[in-house]
């Protein structure tokens, strides 16, 4: 799709932290992440939401989410791991192409509201948590 920001990331139009990559999906690092290691794991064919979606690119998508899932568990240990994904705006989507969140949750911290707990990381915080989590080897 020629206006979707995660089509033109998959594309490499526009730079992303890019932390996996397959044949058919992307996974990178929230611009504002609600904690350390939150990523969105992106297929790359273009569907609006879940409804959209074929069953078996769903599933291709679910394997990577699960083997990137488990990566940020091993390199970071959070204390659980919320896995979201919205459909339509009411729901909260905002992007109009499929994606997860996978959204590490740390000792101390609580499963919060997304409206006042998003935070700017620097550039060179951004490139520490993709070091860390870099599956692209």
């Amino acid at each position: 799709m020629e206006d979707c920001i995660f089509c033109k990331i998959v594309r490499e139009e526009i730079p992303c932290y890019k932390t996996y990559e397959d044949e058919n999906v992307i996974a990178f690092l929230d611009i504002l992440p609600l904690s350390k290691g939150h990523t969105l794991v992106v297929p790359k064919k273009h569907f609006k939401d879940i409804l959209e979606i074929s069953d078996e690119e769903l599933c291709t998508t679910m394997k990577a989410l699960k083997k990137i899932t488990d990566h940020i568990q091993r390199i970071y240990k959070p204390e659980g791991i919320v896995i979201r994904q919205n459909n339509g705006e009411k729901a909260g989507q905002s992007v109009f192409h499929i994606h997860f969140h996978i959204k590490p949750v740390y000792n101390g911290t609580t499963v919060v509201s997304e409206v006042n707990h998003r935070r700017e990381y620097s550039k060179e915080e951004m490139e520490s948590i993709v070091k860390d989590l870099n599956m692209l080897n």
